[in-house]
């Protein structure tokens, strides 16, 4: 399974940030992520083979329970070079990047080859550019079209683990679909 430990935005969260990005002209330079793929990573894992799922589960379980519940709000947005447009966090961000730590250290403990270790930036994501050059000055207009954004706080209260799902009809513009595979609440 392709997976990754993420927090999913509340109902609420998604509203409002559909709404601010309703009022921006999304061109067509990007590729828009689908309100069902917004999420914040907190560790992708890639491929986990089975065998390793009960003890991934596990350390995972731990890692919740070892994380008290906290606040998140959207806040403004940001690029990544060319590639990528997201929108930020506000809030509770230490805590945040508590949790991506937890999650990246249950998943290694699990056996789960990861990718070398940086510093988590809190992010969503919310477009792709189209071919792997959409233009830093391109994205940096959507950056400031939503730099104002202010989302209202939610309580995070779950560690979720995402199965990606890529796509396989070869139909262009076919996008992943993610399912919730797991999922712990935070009680530390």
């Amino acid at each position: 399974m392709r997976l990754f430990a993420a927090v999913l935005p509340s109902t609420e969260a998604v509203t409002e940030l559909r709404e601010a990005l309703a009022a921006v002209d999304r061109g067509t330079g990007l590729r828009w992520t689908d309100e069902a793929g917004w999420h914040f990573t907190l560790a992708f894992m890639g491929e986990v083979p089975d065998p390793l799922l009960p003890d991934l589960h596990a350390r995972l379980a731990r890692a919740a329970s070892r994380t008290a519940p906290f606040t998140l709000r959207l806040h403004g947005a940001g690029h990544f070079g060319e590639h990528a447009l997201w929108a930020g966090a506000a809030g509770a961000l230490d805590s945040l990047r508590l949790l991506a730590e937890r999650a990246d250290a249950a998943a290694r403990r699990a056996g789960v080859p990861m990718e070398q270790h940086r510093r988590y930036t809190p992010h969503l994501t919310l477009a792709r550019s189209r071919g792997g050059g959409g233009g830093g000055g391109g994205l940096g207009t959507y950056v400031d079209a939503l730099a104002g954004f202010e989302g209202t706080p939610w309580r995070v209260d779950t560690l979720s683990l995402v199965r990606s799902n890529l796509p396989t009809s070869g139909v262009p513009g076919e996008r992943p679909r993610y399912e919730t595979a797991a999922a712990w609440p935070l009680t530390g």
